[in-house]
């Protein structure tokens, strides 16, 4: 029976993904609403859970892909894929009302090129900080450090070694992590509770993942757009950092 039963997840394993993610929802709110009346978002006490599971299940398996190692929980690693969040990502653009996206005007536009630039350099110190002196590692660490997908591109662009890739998406997976988490805590003190001051939000913190985590767990209407400027934020980091800042710390660095 309980072979049955395990054969028949394994077999729907993108069902079963469903099933888990909407139990860990509903457990979420639950505790939310009976440990913290509520303070605590039930999407960030999901999204903890998440990252616990992954955890639990990258060290039983010693796999890569966390939890969705696990044969009967495969479906899990499709659900958060790639294509199903790009295409999450692009159905929250249907809810942003563009009167409101134009509201953000120059500040929107100054605030992707302040949130790229603060965060290259940031991992540009880290990294220099760490021993790395050569201008392809210190720009790729320092793209991974705008986001984990701009960390690779800038990598593959300017030849670094694949462990300073592998270090350019960790610090990019940190970032997205933190600002998901963090998002729900600072938002009333930062005033993030308007479509604007979410699309500036996107723009300045960059990491989709992050942002639309993040917003998502403050307020599920936000998130169109701030996922919109930190779509537009990951598109400008490409183009920028394998590019101008490349030749700006290769001509500090030499």
């Amino acid at each position: 029976m309980q072979d049955t039963i395990f054969a028949m997840f394994e077999d729907n394993s993108l069902v079963t993904a469903f099933a888990v993610v909407g139990i860990t929802m509903y457990f979420s709110y639950f505790l939310s609403d009976k440990f913290t009346k509520g303070r605590l978002h039930g999407s960030a006490i999901a999204i903890i859970l998440g990252l616990v599971l992954a955890y639990i299940g990258g060290v039983s398996t010693g796999g890569e892909n966390g939890i969705a190692d696990l044969q009967m929980f495969s479906g899990i690693g499709l659900m958060g894929g790639a294509m199903l969040r790009d295409l999450a990502i692009v159905a929250t653009a249907f809810g942003a009302s563009i009167e409101e996206i134009k509201k953000a005007g120059f500040t929107g536009i100054l605030s992707l090129f302040m949130g790229i630039f603060v965060s290259f350099i940031i991992g540009v110190i880290v990294a220099f900080s760490f021993g790395y002196t050569d201008a392809a590692s210190l720009t790729t660490i320092g793209g991974g450090a705008a986001t984990y997908i701009v960390g690779p591109v800038v990598g593959g662009a300017v030849g670094a070694s694949s462990e300073v890739i592998a270090l350019s998406i960790a610090a990019g997976l940190v970032k997205s992590i933190l600002v998901m988490i963090g998002t729900p805590f600072v938002a009333k003190y930062i005033g993030l509770d308007n479509p604007r001051s979410a699309l500036v939000y996107g723009g300045l913190m960059g990491t989709t993942s992050g942002v639309a985590g993040g917003l998502a767990a403050t307020d599920p209407k936000l998130v169109p757009y701030g996922a919109m400027t930190a779509t537009f934020y990951t598109g400008l980091g490409c183009l920028l950092c394998p590019s101008i800042l490349y030749f700006a710390v290769r001509a500090i660095a030499g």
